[in-house]
Order: C-alpha cells, then structure tokens, then sequence
C-alpha cells in the first residue's frame, strides 16, 4: 500500500514540474496569437482605409503574425515588400 501511495506522489511532483516548465512557453504562444489577432484587425483597418488610395495588403496568417510582432514597422515592412520591391 506505501507503494502506491508513494508512486502516486511522485506522479504528482513530476506533473507539477511539467506544469511549471511548460507554463512559460503557453504564456508567450497565447501572446503570439493575442498579437497576430490584433495585426489581422490592424491589416484589415488599414486595407478600408489605404483601398481608398489603392494601397492594399492581403490579410494571411503570415502578414497578420509579421504586424502582429513587429508592430507599425511590420507594416511598413509589407508595404514596402508589396510595393517597392
């Protein structure tokens, strides 16, 4: 019976520990995506304004991710890859 209820205590610290080593890589995936969230809206409020001056970028998971972690310099990144290149 000790057996046990020692097997299942270590169970329970190895599952803590794993919990705690992998906490801080979720944390920083689930900004990733709050981020790339906010450069789709970000994409998607500039392509209603800038259409009005025929500038446009395609709304992707790899442009929202681009503006999503770089910011306005992402953006000018795209549009600067879209249009002078």
């Amino acid at each position: 019976m000790g057996q046990y209820i020692f097997a299942y205590a270590v169970g329970a610290m190895l599952l803590v520990i794993a919990l705690f080593l992998l906490a801080r890589p979720i944390k920083w995936m689930f900004k990733l995506i709050i981020n790339s969230v906010l450069g789709c809206i970000g994409l998607i409020a500039f392509n209603l304004i800038g259409g009005l001056f025929g500038l446009y970028i395609g709304v992707n998971l790899a442009t929202s991710v681009t503006v999503g972690v770089l910011g306005l310099p992402g953006l000018a990144l795209l549009l600067f890859l879209q249009y002078i290149v």
